[in-house]
């Protein structure tokens, strides 16, 4: 299984360098949840390697791999699925309804914000972008608002390893466990940040398409009972 898998990676880390992308890739279309594939990236790279280098190859092994994946979500999603992910996905998240012509105005800021922010998850973002306005190369270049929590998740597990390995060559843990808190702590905090401030501003943007919705609405009644008044 996983195990057997992430197993297999410590033990050809040039291979399964490549291959881990793969798989990450597959996951991510097929709704896989990731969380799982990352913390192991980040476990397995840092036995490989050590903590630094570790967590630098594990994020950029999940970022690769999570980014064509969800390219080929966004694209399955716009040309061969559009039914289903409107019909099934659309309808379960509608903030992506207000924030359509958002998208297709400021795609990248909307899409970075929507990365940031945990209010939908990362998989079903990847189809439900593809029925709305937004241009590929704005939601493309989105990807890179998940680096920050791919980060996160792959020093966790990579953290875990290494205290693991101090602990099995009989070492002294100290200063490792003393980096891993100061990181988690540090981490957790910035993410917890971003994503209050992502969130806000996704609530700002709705907040102001709803009112320009309103007063259109408004302005299209107004003509009408103007219209009916003439003689």
């Amino acid at each position: 299984g996983l195990e057997t898998f992430l197993e297999w990676i410590q033990d050809n880390p040039a291979a399964g360098f490549f291959v881990f992308m793969v798989v990450y890739m597959l996951a991510t279309i097929f709704f896989v949840p990731g969380s799982i594939l990352t913390l192991g990236a980040g476990f397995v790279f840092a036995n490989a390697f050590g903590l630094g280098v570790g967590v630098l190859v594990g994020s950029l092994a999940v970022f690769v791999g999570a980014s064509v994946g969800a390219i080929a979500s966004f694209l399955l999603g716009r040309f061969l699925l559009r039914d289903w992910v409107s019909n099934t996905l659309t309808s379960k998240y509608t903030l992506f309804q207000a924030l359509d012509l958002a998208l297709e105005e400021k795609g990248f800021r909307i899409m970075a914000l929507l990365r940031l922010s945990p209010i939908i998850p990362f998989n079903a973002i990847n189809y439900i972008a593809g029925v709305t306005a937004i241009s590929l190369w704005s939601y493309v270049w989105a990807m890179i608002a998940i680096l920050p929590g791919t980060v996160l998740y792959v020093f966790l597990g990579a953290s875990a390893g290494s205290l693991a390995d101090s602990a099995s060559s009989g070492g002294d843990s100290t200063v490792t466990l003393i980096v891993v808190i100061v990181g988690v702590i540090f981490g957790i905090g910035a993410i917890a940040l971003t994503s209050y401030y992502a969130k806000a501003e996704l609530n700002k943007v709705v907040a102001e398409k709803e009112a320009q919705q309103q007063e259109a609405e408004e302005q299209e009644t107004h003509g009408e009972e103007a219209s009916t008044e003439e003689p």
